[in-house]
């Protein structure tokens, strides 16, 4: 054990410039690639929280509004919201169907614009009541959608999805594009850590000749080269983790979170997450591209 650890020391002292760009590059590279899964999980805690919230609204016709399925001058009629009721309450991706009254709807106007000049515009006869229709899955709202725009008494079907879709379109292309370079810059530090572990047994091919020949075993000639790459990849895991956290705390917790109190931001429990990846990523990162030149290059 004592030859190992020396000779791991005597190898990272000579191959000092390498070992110092290997961990650079695993910095970079395990940041970038920890910061892909932060991206990853901010994204699925948005999405989760507002696709959880959205409803379809289903507005119903009035004597006052006209389009949709609406008879000119004619509000919708009782046997006409039983049927959209029944039609709605029978679709599969419908969980639960509220109606909301014009009462409850003014009482809601009245409460939400009650400091703007807007709130006498409308009066409890003009309001629209609708059906607020809760999905099972709210990611398949589109069947729901196109049900009730065709009932007879609707009016307008309001959701938020086509406003939403296209912004998680984008947090999904930011998302990816973050984890492909991560994942190019990861191959890059598997490849250099290769080289390095080549250059390293190149330089000290005549001291393992000898080893050979006095029968030391594959283990015992192996180790010290994936205990080189090892540290290079744990100093740049490690570091990488640093800042990780240093970017949670001070972008996340201390600015976003404090400035934008309407989303839910990703804390401690996600940056652990992304910080144990990260480290289990490096030690494999450095150690399966140092067995493999190292059996492929010594012949041992």
């Amino acid at each position: 054990m004592r030859h190992t650890l020396r000779e791991t020391w005597t190898g990272l002292r000579r191959n000092l410039t390498m070992t110092v760009a290997v961990i650079v590059t695993m910095w970079v590279s395990l940041s970038l690639f920890g910061a892909a899964l932060l991206a990853t999980q901010q994204v699925d805690l948005v999405k989760g929280k507002w696709y959880d919230k959205i409803e379809v609204s289903v507005f119903l016709c009035v004597p006052n509004v006209d389009g949709g399925q609406c008879t000119s001058g004619q509000g919708a009629t009782q046997a006409q919201k039983d049927a959209i009721r029944q039609a709605l309450e029978a679709n599969p991706q419908v969980e639960k169907v509220y109606y909301e009254s014009k009462h409850e709807a003014y009482q809601e106007y009245q409460r939400v614009y009650k400091d703007s000049p807007v709130k006498d515009v409308l009066t409890e006869a003009t309001i629209q009541d609708s059906f607020r229709v809760k999905l099972k899955d709210p990611q398949q709202y589109e069947g729901v959608v196109t049900q009730a725009k065709g009932l007879p008494g609707v009016q307008a079907v309001l959701d938020l999805h086509p406003v939403l879709d296209p912004l998680f379109l984008w947090l999904n292309a930011l998302k990816w594009g973050t984890l492909g370079m991560s994942v190019l810059l990861l191959v890059a530090a598997a490849l250099q850590i290769g080289n390095t572990i080549r250059m390293a047994a190149f330089s000290r091919r005549r001291e393992l000749g000898i080893m050979r020949l006095v029968g030391a075993s594959n283990a015992y000639i192996l180790t010290p080269f994936l205990l080189e790459s090892l540290v290079a990849g744990l100093i740049g895991g490690i570091l990488a983790s640093g800042s990780l956290a240093l970017g949670v705390y001070f972008i996340i917790i201390k600015k976003a979170a404090a400035s934008i109190t309407t989303i839910v931001w990703i804390g401690w429990h996600q940056a652990l997450l992304a910080m144990g990846a990260v480290l289990v990523v490096s030690i494999l990162l450095s150690v399966l591209p140092a067995f493999v030149a190292t059996r492929k290059y010594l012949k041992v």
